[in-house]
């Protein structure tokens, strides 16, 4: 692959993940308004209107849609309807692992698989695959062909680096929040740091659908 292709390739990559995970924000915003009857914060990163999911999501279809763009309807339904309950299953599984906690629990839904996924909502990965081969990366493929390259490069570039920042900052806060939870006493600067500027109030605020799996295992286990 030419060096051209292969910044094409992140570029669109790169944008298709941002386009995913902000569709995913307003969603689940939207969803929260609904069902709360106010605002409540939905944001899956400490800064920015991002839900990586949706993103990663929609990744994953850009990766199979040059097999899948000609298919039916229906296969395509199928195809995106399993990938999206695998990148959805995945991330609700390495979140806990990794913090404890998990931003969605279907075990009162019928046809769930643990808790992390589940048959409705493998429906709507579906459906919003089709919008995505259909009708969402058409439209972005042709702005992205319309823009000047160089200007984008140069903006994705400053956009990817603030977007490291924003994913490992928050990997870190909510790390030491789950030592927080677990009892664990701030042993470094950075540690230090988290607890100061992203203490519990803060990150239960900007992340105000995690569920804390540390304190439910806790709570069973006392009861």
């Amino acid at each position: 692959m030419k060096r051209k292709d292969v910044f094409k390739f992140i570029l669109i990559i790169f944008w298709v993940f941002i386009v995913g995970s902000l569709i995913g924000y307003g969603v689940e915003t939207i969803v929260a308004i609904i069902q709360n009857g106010h605002f409540a914060s939905r944001q899956g990163l400490l800064y920015g209107p991002l839900i990586p999911v949706y993103g990663v999501g929609l990744v994953a279809y850009y990766l199979v849609i040059s097999k899948i763009k000609d298919e039916s309807n229906l296969k395509i339904f199928i195809i995106t309807m399993i990938l999206g309950g695998i990148v959805e299953y995945l991330f609700s599984f390495f979140q806990e692992k990794l913090f404890g906690t998990v931003s969605w629990d279907y075990s009162n839904l019928w046809f769930n698989i643990n808790g992390r996924t589940s048959l409705l909502h493998c429906i709507y990965w579906g459906t919003g695959g089709i919008l995505f081969v259909k009708y969402v990366y058409p439209f972005l493929e042709k702005i992205i062909s319309k823009l000047d390259l160089l200007a984008l490069k140069h903006v994705t570039v400053i956009l990817i680096v603030l977007l490291a920042f924003d994913v490992g900052i928050s990997c870190i806060a909510s790390s030491r929040q789950k030592e927080r939870i677990e009892g664990i006493a701030a042993s470094s600067n950075l540690d230090k740091f988290c607890d100061e500027y992203y203490p519990d109030s803060v990150m239960d605020y900007i992340y105000s659908n995690k569920i804390n799996k540390i304190q439910d295992k806790d709570m069973k286990k006392f009861f």
